[in-house]
């Protein structure tokens, strides 16, 4: 733990505080980027490291698992010179991912792109990257602020945490500027009360948000080794005892596929990952509707009659393709509460 904290420009001498850093280095060619955090329980010490690769940067936003008509709306709303883009979903669950597969579609040297965040997860050429120091004041409210001063065309905020934040998210999207960010609520059409919660006005909601894209992050299947077996009487009756809703879209006996393990996958069945999606695009129906102040359940009723397709209704999509295993759509998805 010595050693990491050096390397992590971290205080040695600190046993009883957390702590959060970084180390970077050359590994086999690749830059990584490792965040360390250091937490301390009753026995000592306890470290987690999350490691980024460059490689993070070049992902298109084809490529991470979007359906054909899912990028047109994505396309269609991150062309708008104004308005508020959300990625919604838990912790690592690709939301930065995603929101940096748009920013690298839209940099170019006639756009002013600035990024406020904790941390900063990639850096992109041409692009303004502000970490967040709270020891020096500098949180996302007060960055934003900073950087409204700037002239930007385009904001991604790492993530609207309070009311503040929200207000001045959304007051840049109603004044001419292109804002992402994320939040952290289950599903898409949640960030709506979600946003009115933290007292955002609901015409002001109706008039800023144009996307909400809520997502997890599934292993794909290794192809070396997935092994194919058909779903059963059996298996259908187990399956709607522990997950109905999955159930309730298969009809037994489709063929899916299982992890089996390989040298190629070091042993654990999947080699990848993918996202699996929910997009919601805020229409003149639901513009109506979030001025009216409507509850969650009517906005829901008035997506899923646009079209909405639910996060875990991707997911079985991609297990009858053959691409992610049942025991892992059920792992990274969950019921409504």
């Amino acid at each position: 733990i010595f050693k990491i904290k050096v390397s992590a420009k971290l205080r040695t001498d600190e046993h009883f505080a957390p702590q959060d850093g970084r180390i970077r280095f050359i590994f086999d060619g690749k830059k990584l980027d490792t965040r360390v955090s250091i937490l301390p329980i009753t026995r000592g010490e306890k470290v987690v490291m999350r490691l980024l690769t460059s490689e993070g940067r070049s992902f298109k936003l084809e490529d991470l698992g979007l359906k054909d008509n899912e990028l047109e709306v994505v396309q269609k709303a991150y062309s708008k010179p104004y308005g508020m883009i959300l990625a919604v979903g838990p912790t690592g669950s690709g939301k930065t991912t995603t929101l940096y597969s748009i920013l690298k579609i839209l940099n170019s040297s006639e756009v002013n792109i600035t990024t406020v965040e904790d941390p900063v997860e990639y850096d992109l050429p041409g692009v303004n990257h502000i970490q967040i120091n709270t020891k020096a004041n500098l949180t996302f409210a007060t960055g934003l602020r900073s950087i409204l001063r700037q002239d930007p065309d385009i904001i991604m905020v790492g993530e609207i945490r309070d009311a503040e934040t929200a207000r001045i998210a959304t007051n840049a999207a109603l004044t001419g500027h292109l804002v992402l960010s994320t939040l952290h609520t289950n599903d898409a059409v949640t960030a709506i009360p979600r946003l009115m919660d933290m007292g955002i006005e609901g015409f002001l909601v109706a008039s800023t948000v144009n996307l909400v894209v809520a997502q997890r992050l599934a292993r794909k299947l290794c192809d070396e080794c997935k092994k194919q077996f058909t779903l059963t009487k059996e298996d259908m009756e187990e399956l709607k005892k522990i997950r109905p809703d999955i159930a309730a879209q298969l009809k037994g006996g489709e063929k899916i596929f299982h992890e089996v393990g390989c040298t190629v996958c070091d042993g654990s069945g999947f080699k990848g990952r993918l996202g699996l999606y929910e997009v919601f695009e805020i229409d003149e129906s639901i513009r109506i509707l979030i001025s009216e102040g409507t509850s969650s359940d009517e906005l829901y009723k008035q997506a899923r009659k646009n079209g909405l397709i639910l996060i875990v209704e991707d997911g079985v999509k991609k297990l009858v393709a053959g691409v992610t295993s049942i025991s892992e759509l059920i792992r990274v998805t969950a019921l409504k509460e």
